[in-house]
């Protein structure tokens, strides 16, 4: 229920019930102190229009945000995480999972300098999307008549997981591909790419990798080659994940984002970041 909804149930004032709520979340989150995490999941939220963002760091292992702040993104805002968990549980952390923005990088190598880092896994496969969709919008200029028709309005489908699609999606997806060759190749070379995650060595990790990159060739697909000079930059903190002491469940961040979002909905046209910061922070925790 949103607060107005139980403003109106209860008869109160829609301020009393909001600073009820306040101060419920704080005594929730008091009873739950942050212990010292050994990894860490970093992510930032957009709170509104304009490039606005906040930072939002988790304990994973626990499965709960564990701090909601900053000014920005910027490697500063990342500093002061550090700053409030302090020197020694920073130490604890061994392992920080995170997008492939250079500040988080540089700040958590900076204050954490024996934790092992590691680029989030659909973080990555977004990059990879946009390569792709990138391609759709350069088969879509060249073509035209007939041909261009099959890709029009397709960009959902195109960028869909493939689980998610109903069977008209299916149907509409085969069609695509079986008419156009570069976008089935784009396609396959993206569906392909999510095994990377699966090896349990490094070298292994490694010569798949460098055979996707070599299917590449030949195939004029700037934007796939643009993506695996990327992949070739954060290498290391890619293959992180295929050592055993790295092991996580890297789907937490994305669906704290998730559950971020749908916080945010609610809230719309509630300029309180207070709020929005409690509502994070206790989304995870066992109600009291």
């Amino acid at each position: 229920m949103s607060i107005m909804d139980v403003a109106k149930e209860l008869k109160l004032d829609w301020h009393t019930v909001k600073s009820l709520e306040k101060e419920y979340m704080q005594e929730q989150f008091r009873r739950s102190p942050v212990a010292a995490p050994r990894a860490i999941g970093i992510d930032e939220v957009s709170l509104r229009k304009g490039h606005t963002y906040r930072i939002v760091v988790s304990d994973l292992e626990r499965g709960r945000p564990i701090w909601f702040g900053g000014e920005d993104r910027s490697e500063a805002s990342m500093d002061m995480f550090y700053e409030w968990l302090g020197p020694k549980k920073t130490k604890k952390i061994q392992l920080a999972v995170m997008d492939m923005w250079k500040a988080f990088t540089k700040s958590t190598r900076a204050n954490a300098p024996g934790a092992a880092i590691l680029y989030d896994k659909f973080h990555v496969l977004r990059h990879l999307g946009e390569a792709l969709d990138k391609v759709r919008k350069m088969e879509y200029s060249r073509l035209s008549g007939k041909d261009r028709s099959y890709i029009k309005g397709q960009k959902y489908t195109l960028l869909s997981n493939h689980e998610n699609l109903t069977i008209d999606g299916r149907m509409a997806l085969r069609k695509l591909l079986k008419a156009n060759k570069r976008l089935n190749t784009a396609y396959l070379l993206k569906e392909s790419f999510g095994q990377l995650w699966s090896y349990q060595t490094e070298g292994w990790a490694r010569r798949f990798f460098d055979n996707w990159k070599q299917s590449l060739k030949w195939q004029r697909l700037q934007p796939h080659e643009k993506f695996a000079k990327m992949i070739e930059r954060h290498w290391d903190g890619i293959a992180a994940y295929s050592r055993p002491e790295n092991k996580v469940s890297l789907g937490f961040v994305e669906g704290l984002n998730n559950k971020i979002r749908v916080i945010q909905r609610r809230a719309y046209g509630l300029r309180d970041e207070e709020y929005l910061r409690l509502k994070v922070l206790t989304c995870m925790l066992t109600e009291i």
